[in-house]
């Protein structure tokens, strides 16, 4: 009988997780997020083959989308906050798939019938289809990141409730959505462009946010039902509130006889409509613009937020540059393909072990310790650097290839291609497959870079993962949307740097600087990050204390964070 008892309780859990609202966003984030890493992997393929494998439409492509977020990021933050969740998850989802949609079959348009539009009206035609594709391909881009702000940053804090362990652990478990996804989303459609075609995979990409898009839809609605607390925001209720305000003193206005209470309840008017005026709405996004940075400036997460966008600035991740860099190594794509599924398998161990780490020491001091194995882990890269196999050579100019790429042989100006900067450097999955590999005399220096690589990716999410619930914990709920809007900026600004970087010095033999630049960069980070912990834990960082241990009561007690 007890048997048998268990068995129905264990059925019955089960199926309550299944039909529970964290259940519920673990699914329309999974769909989510393959149907966006499906459209980052085609779209890049896409602009390359509809330029005669020029990069020249991908570079335009990345340079829109960084500069978007990056101007853009706070306002759509602000965006966020002012209004209700349940209009702000759906109105982001119906735009992102929406958009993707038009592009999809804007480009099945363009394939089908490139050769006869490039002859309409002196191929302008064209020309305005390109941009008609970047330019809705963009506001997809926007409209992902407003999604990710408000399921990630805000309604899994709420799902999640006063309950942090919950938290830690629906972060991770979104966190490894992710990385499952960045994997297996790209092999996907990569195999349906293969073995049919761009226009196939074009038509599959638009079906899937067809169906994705119904599905998620009512997900969200079925989330924003199962937890009544999504229903009430403080930013929305200030809103009201100033609106409700604002009629108020309207009617008062109405009826009032006393002249100097009269004059006063007309100042106040005069200030709303001066608030209301065109000139106020016109400047309103530069306003919003300044505000969201000033407020980032001013959180007390500020150190542990920039320390996250440090470590965008570095070359040491599976992006186009790293995995063109192994190439002339000698690495093929087979060995490659394997060193991304070691880099995945990675960084799934370090978001389990975040969740582990962060009950037994604490969030702040887990970040600390994630830091730490991060950094002890790329001094293998360093030490690659100097390895036998090595191409480093300062004896060689940076810029050499660069004047040869712009100016040619003959000294006269041509075009070159440019490097694009991707959508998340740290966990990017689009490489190139090359057949042949050039040869090379040792491989210590490209196995030990590889090596630090891998094994920082558990020091990485760990970190990121900290940072992020950082975030959600510190930043007051009114302010969450902008708070992320701004990091996101970031984030963006830094991967940008990396790519200038890249490409004032793209020559095999400056690599092994840009790996010392990256390697100090995360370092530069980690020490904001220790600024941080430090102040925060108010100098008892490595104060490391078993559950079982009492306080001591001459200690004041630690942050909620701790």
């Amino acid at each position: 009988m007890d048997s048998a008892a268990s068995k129905i309780s264990c059925c019955e859990r089960v199926r309550e997780f299944f039909k529970s609202a964290k259940f519920l966003i673990y699914l329309g984030h999974a769909l989510s997020t393959w149907g966006d890493r499906m459209w980052n992997f085609a779209v890049a393929v896409f602009l390359v083959e509809l330029y005669g494998n020029s990069l020249l439409l991908t570079a335009v492509y990345g340079l829109v989308v960084a500069g978007s977020v990056l101007l853009l990021g706070a306002i759509i933050g602000d965006w966020v906050d002012k209004n209700p969740r349940l209009k702000v998850a759906q109105t982001s989802l119906v735009v992102q798939n929406t958009a993707v949609i038009l592009c999809g079959v804007l480009l099945m348009v363009v394939f089908q019938f490139k050769e006869q539009l490039s002859t309409l009206y002196s191929g302008w035609l064209l020309t305005t289809c390109y941009i008609m594709v970047i330019t809705i391909a963009n506001i997809a881009n926007l409209a992902s990141t407003a999604m990710s702000i408000t399921i990630q940053r805000d309604w899994v804090v709420v799902v999640a409730g006063d309950d942090r362990s919950k938290l830690a652990d629906m972060n991770a478990t979104v966190r490894i959505i992710d990385q499952l996804t960045n994997i297996l989303a790209p092999m996907l459609v990569g195999q349906i462009m293969a073995f049919g075609s761009h226009f196939i995979g074009c038509g599959f990409i638009s079906g899937w946010n067809l169906f994705s898009m119904c599905l998620e839809y009512f997900l969200l609605w079925k989330v924003y039902q199962k937890t009544p607390a999504l229903a009430f925001k403080a930013g929305q209720k200030e809103a009201d509130d100033q609106e409700l305000k604002h009629l108020n003193v309207q009617k008062e206005i109405g009826s009032n006889e006393n002249p100097v209470e009269g004059s006063q309840l007309m100042n106040e008017t005069a200030e709303v409509k001066k608030n209301t005026s065109c000139c106020y709405q016109m400047t309103e996004p530069i306003r919003t613009f300044k505000d969201g940075w000033v407020a980032y400036y001013n959180q007390s997460i500020f150190f542990a937020g920039m320390s996250l966008a440090f470590l965008y600035m570095t070359v040491l991740g599976f992006d186009c540059i790293t995995t063109g860099y192994a190439y002339t190594q000698g690495l093929n794509g087979s060995v490659l393909s394997l060193l991304m599924g070691a880099s995945a398998i990675s960084g799934i161990c370090g978001t389990v072990a975040f969740t582990w780490i962060r009950k037994k020491c604490g969030l702040i001091r887990t970040g600390f310790i994630a830091g730490v194995t991060q950094l002890s882990c790329l001094m293998l890269c360093v030490a690659s650097v100097f390895a036998p196999g090595s191409p480093f050579d300062l004896s060689v100019s940076p810029f050499d290839d660069v004047i040869k790429h712009l100016f040619g042989d003959s000294g006269s100006l041509r075009e070159s291609p440019t490097i694009v900067p991707t959508i998340e450097p740290q966990i990017q999955t689009n490489i190139t497959v090359f057949d042949e590999a050039p040869q090379v005399e040792s491989y210590m220096s490209v196995s030990l870079l590889f090596a630090g690589v891998i094994a920082a990716r558990v020091g990485l999410w760990s970190f990121d993962l900290t940072v992020t619930q950082l975030i959600q914990e510190n930043v007051i709920e009114s302010e969450r949307g902008i708070i992320n809007g701004v990091q996101n900026s970031m984030n963006y600004l830094l991967d940008l740097l990396h790519f200038i970087m890249v490409i004032l010095a793209p020559n095999p033999e400056a690599f092994g600087l840009l790996v010392i630049i990256s390697v100090s960069f995360v370092a530069m980070g980690h020490m904001m990050y220790f600024r941080f912990a430090y102040k925060s834990l108010r100098g008892r960082l490595f104060l490391f204390c078993s559950p079982e241990q009492k306080p001591d009561p001459n200690i004041p007690s630690l942050p909620n964070s701790v």
